[in-house]
């Protein structure tokens, strides 16, 4: 049943935080720097966007350098793991045709990878409170359950993109296509405010409300009700598009691969 092979993924949290950690060895084996190229070069974009749009947008840097940091990161997590999604089941096709393991192992060790790319990469963040001399107080723990929430979508939308990737590989190539956009068009690299009498707009983007509940808190403030109510839909949206699909095509996945 598709609940059981949930549970005995969640179980085997030994096998999917190994299997995780070492995909990210692998993909940096011989380097000198290793996954640290990832914080080096975010922190050089973080350094280098900042400096840049701060005079563009004729913003404060001490302001404006800190929200863009955090931003910047939690898009590179949601974007990596939508991005990547489309692997999820196809890079793993050498397993799951030879052991017998619960499909949610996959989804498990994913998302384990992804978060251990985001918590180095979050030592920026720190480098940027301390050279702004900021400190956001005890409303940044609200940070936490909000990055959970992003990762419990993540891993919702991960299951059942990685399924339909592996029915359609087109799929990979549209969702890059569709991040490159919502990029532009989610409040990273220019704060909502900007938009002046259209900010309300932006209600409308949900990544800006994922986002939100995050930075918002790492930045000294609380997110809005709206921001937690609308991360609620979304969730509610996604697990039942994961569950469907799990629940429905979980079988066929081993004869899409």
């Amino acid at each position: 049943m598709a609940s059981q092979d949930v549970v005995d993924g969640l179980s085997l949290w030994r096998l999917w935080g190994a299997l995780g950690w070492n995909d990210i060895l692998q993909r940096y084996r011989r380097s000198l720097l290793g996954p640290l190229w990832l914080t080096a070069s975010m922190a050089i974009m973080v350094v280098s966007l900042g400096l840049i749009y701060s005079r563009i947008f004729k913003t404060e840097i001490g302001d404006f350098m800190p929200f863009l940091c955090v931003g910047l990161l939690l898009w590179n997590y949601i974007a990596a793991v939508l991005s990547e999604a489309g692997a999820l089941f196809t890079g793993a096709e050498s397993y799951i045709k030879q052991i017998r393991l619960p499909y949610s192992v996959y989804v498990l060790r994913f998302m384990w990878s992804k978060i251990i790319i985001f918590a180095h990469n979050f030592a920026i963040y720190f480098g940027i409170l301390l050279y702004f001399q900021i400190w956001p107080g005890s409303v940044a723990l609200f940070a936490i359950p909000g990055f959970l929430l992003i990762t419990l979508n993540g891993a919702l939308a991960g299951m059942y993109l990685g399924m339909m990737s592996a029915r359609f590989r087109d799929i990979p190539q549209i969702i890059g296509s569709v991040i490159q956009i919502v990029f532009f068009i989610t409040p990273i690299m220019w704060k909502p405010e900007l938009l002046g009498q259209n900010s309300g707009l932006i209600i409308f983007n949900p990544f800006f409300h994922l986002v939100e509940i995050v930075r918002a808190p790492l930045l000294g403030y609380m997110a809005s009700p709206l921001n937690y109510a609308a991360v609620g839909l979304i969730t509610i949206v996604n697990g039942l598009l994961a569950a469907g699909f799990f629940i429905r095509f979980r079988a066929r996945i081993s004869y899409w691969i």
